[in-house]
């Protein structure tokens, strides 16, 4: 983890922990993590809620805390992915349990004609074998009745098999997804993110890993409120997912950060990428929905490193971080890259501008 990143989940840490002091409420770990994810915005849902709590005057306590906790976390694609499991389970127990009385149903069918078959081969009377005729229809359309009931059984399971497959495919992708801006997540970015790095090791093709953050968007989220600031988490996330292409992956790192992953892309193409990002955000007049008020513009710093053979996820990630670092430091609003950090820190030192 590199310091930008320990700062960043410090601070998040520390406003769970004030707002846990504030209200009163016992600093319990399920309780800490209902804050700590408030104090990142990850979940705009939740912080919805307890903005509204909030702003109602109401006193948060232990209760409520509890009831957030189980409505927003307790609840989450784990648990959905549980039930769709759950009743995969029951529904192939049941054509288990249909295929289990076929068979039993089959074995004494065959049965009934082995035994049918020695009476035949002895002498019997008209009306013995008459009976016998008799009996073994019966079995027969036992038997028939039984498979239909298989066929029925097997043909709702297959179509409701099919439906749960879907429920399943559905709450996997909701789970690579960030909520609030509906690129991938942070789980989606590290998965990414390893797999770029093996095809990286087994190709030699490049690979470059992009950091975007926001500028001075806790300032703009304290001014203009929480509901404009998810607005522009959204604008950033969808200017950054149609700028990339193919195989490239846009991801919220957490908070305002984002992240690019570029594969077969080396430093100058990832610097287009970004430089064109860039634009676009700052080219964007942020206007309040509810008032159709002028909000200016915004804009984004991006830091850049380039794979190298020796990288591991977190060596490629640290890079990127301290090149974003630069950026912010050099005056926001601009690209640094591996190739360009050393210029930019020793014109920081030096206290002359890196524009």
């Amino acid at each position: 983890m590199s310091d930008h990143e320990f700062e960043r989940a410090l601070g998040y840490a520390n406003s769970a922990l004030d707002l846990l002091k504030r209200s009163g409420i016992p600093p319990y770990p399920q309780f800490y993590e209902l804050l700590y994810t408030y104090a990142t915005g990850v979940n705009p849902a939740l912080n919805s809620r307890i903005n509204a709590i909030f702003a109602s005057g109401r006193a948060p306590t232990a209760t409520l805390a509890e009831t957030l906790y189980e409505e927003f976390l307790r609840s989450d694609v784990n648990d959905r992915m549980s039930i769709v499991s759950e009743r995969m389970h029951v529904r192939i127990q049941d054509v288990h349990d249909a295929i289990d009385t076929a068979m039993a149903t089959a074995n004494a069918y065959s049965g009934s004609l082995q035994s049918a078959q020695g009476d035949l081969e002895r002498v019997i009377g008209p009306e013995d074998l008459r009976k016998l005729a008799s009996r073994l229809l019966s079995e027969t359309r036992r038997m028939q009745d039984t498979n239909r009931t298989l066929e029925q059984k097997l043909e709702a399971s297959r179509e409701d098999i099919a439906a749960l497959q879907r429920d399943l495919d559905d709450v996997r992708r909701e789970s690579m997804l960030d909520p609030l801006t509906k690129i991938a997540n942070r789980k989606s970015f590290d998965d990414g993110l390893r797999d770029a790095i093996a095809d990286a090791r087994q190709t030699g093709n490049p690979l470059c890993l992009v950091l975007v953050d926001i500028d001075h968007f806790k300032s703009f989220n304290d001014r203009f409120g929480h509901q404009t600031g998810d607005q522009v988490l959204r604008l950033v996330a969808m200017t950054l997912k149609s700028n990339i292409k193919g195989r490239d992956i846009a991801a919220r790192y957490g908070g305002e950060e984002f992240v690019a992953i570029l594969p077969s892309t080396d430093l100058n193409g990832a610097c287009i990428v970004a430089e064109n990002v860039r634009q676009a955000i700052h080219a964007k007049e942020l206007l309040k929905r509810s008032t159709n008020e002028k909000l200016g513009r915004i804009t984004a710093s991006f830091g850049i490193a380039l794979f190298h053979a020796e990288d591991s996820a977190g060596s490629l990630i640290e890079r990127a971080d301290r090149c974003l670092y630069a950026a912010k430091n050099a005056g926001r609003n601009r690209i640094v890259t591996e190739e360009t950090y050393e210029e930019v820190l020793e014109r920081i030192r030096s206290g002359v501008s890196a524009a």
